[in-house]
């Protein structure tokens, strides 16, 4: 039996429950990643308060994190493709739990930074390993939903973590949250070691010791007839994934297309995420509708994620992506020209967060396919990586239009661009892509 053979048995076959199992695990993780990055947001008012910080110094530690993710990302999940997924997820998780906990302990704002940077490096290493797992043990047919459902666990972290925070930190302190995020952290490299096997295209890609064996227990617990020997591999051993690989000339043009589109997406997403309640505020409106109208976005950002991956099957992935693009640049320049109400402000902001938000979590569904299994934690890494630097562009973009006194209208019209470039590069991805597939 060839390698590609007993791949597609599987892909094409009834999703069993191990692969549910496996994906309710990475949702799980997910999910706790939200509430591990935004703790800081939840705590950086009493810690503000008790260090008397200045607010850029409270900048820099609500930033570190997302510096840290950036960094995970590009240097840390591609050595998924070398040492495998579940044991990335596994050291990362670690990485992750003990620099939650050790956020309760520090004393000062250097201290703080550092393990907010840490932290940081452990979600953005484990956001690719957590897609490729998913789209890995995903059928053909559920795929794209369920790397969508997977993303959806972090909006929802993030939320719990607000219901959480809000009651424990006037009860217990600051460092409650982060003790708790850390320790339930921790419990989840001890589900992953008991339930969650390494993928079975890494095993039977880059053949660690055991293989055969590990590869037998995953078939016999799919409920496949266990095989005496590894498929037999099609074409040279694949060198060791690196940057270079994902840039060859085979795959450069899909590559730079793709982190056009998560740096273009990401720079208007975290500038809405971040500024929208402050924004409200700023238009005088009391700060209880600049809370409704950014939960409103991420609202909308959730279905539309999920309906994105659930209707794509049907309309074709890339073209929903270019659609909720177009739809959601649209949707800033209402926002942005509209004197609105307050529930046609909640309105529109639920809009413009399922388009934004859904169409950039369909680029994690096309990421997937674009690299063979032996590149594909080091080609979404970085492109989820090169998106970062948008993240942290957009919001320090948006500050220094408010700070010199640019309206509401004019900045929310530049930031629609950005989509429209998003949009254009995934078409010229779409085009690119149907010129070839990638082999598993």
């Amino acid at each position: 039996m060839q390698q590609a053979d007993l791949i597609k048995s599987i892909n094409q076959g009834q999703m069993k429950s191990l692969q549910i199992g496996i994906i309710l695990i990475c949702w799980l993780i997910n999910m706790l990643d939200g509430f591990d990055v935004l703790a800081i947001a939840y705590a950086a008012p009493t810690i503000s308060e008790e260090w008397q910080l200045a607010p850029e110094k409270l900048g820099i530690v609500l930033s570190a994190g997302l510096a840290g993710m950036a960094l995970g990302a590009l240097f840390i999940a591609p050595l998924a493709d070398r040492f495998g997924r579940r044991k990335i997820i596994l050291w990362c998780l670690a990485v992750i739990g003990f620099a939650m906990v050790g956020t309760a302990l520090v004393n000062s704002v250097v201290l703080l930074v550092i393990v907010r940077v840490i932290t940081g490096l452990g979600v953005g290493g484990l956001l690719a390993s957590l897609n490729t797992m998913v789209a890995e043990y995903s059928s053909d047919r559920r795929r794209n939903f369920a790397i969508s459902f997977l993303q959806s666990g972090y909006p929802i972290g993030a939320l719990a973590g607000g219901l959480i925070a809000a009651p424990l930190i006037p009860a217990f302190g600051w460092q409650v949250v982060f003790i708790l995020g850390g320790l339930s952290t921790l419990v989840m490299v001890a589900v992953v070691l008991l339930f969650m096997p390494e993928s079975l295209h890494f095993l039977m890609a880059q053949r660690p010791a055991n293989a055969l064996q590990q590869v037998n227990r995953v078939l016999s617990r799919l409920g496949h007839s266990m095989i005496t020997e590894l498929p037999t591999l099609t074409g040279k051993a694949p060198p060791p994934a690196s940057i270079g690989q994902i840039l060859s000339p085979s795959l450069k043009t899909n590559t730079l297309l793709l982190w056009l589109s998560f740096f273009m997406s990401m720079l208007t997403l975290y500038f809405l995420l971040l500024w929208t309640p402050q924004i409200i505020v700023n238009a005088g409106l009391p700060k209880d509708q600049g809370i409704l109208v950014g939960a409103s976005l991420n609202a909308g950002g959730l279905l539309g994620m999920l309906l994105l991956g659930y209707f794509s099957e049907r309309f074709g992935l890339y073209r929903l992506i270019i659609g909720f693009f177009l739809l959601a640049a649209l949707s800033m320049v209402a926002f942005a020209l509209i004197d609105a109400s307050a529930m046609v402000l909640l309105l529109l902001a639920f809009v413009l967060g399922f388009f934004t938000i859904g169409g950039m979590i369909g680029l994690y569904s096309a990421a997937a396919g674009l690299y063979p299994t032996t590149l594909r934690n080091t080609g979404l890494g970085w492109g989820i990586g090169i998106g970062r630097l948008g993240a942290i562009l957009g919001p320090n973009v948006a500050g220094v239009l408010i700070g010199i006194g640019w309206e509401q209208a004019d900045y929310f019209l530049l930031l629609a661009l950005p989509l429209v470039f998003a949009m254009l590069s995934t078409y010229a991805l779409h085009r690119s892509q149907n010129n070839g597939a990638v082999a598993e």
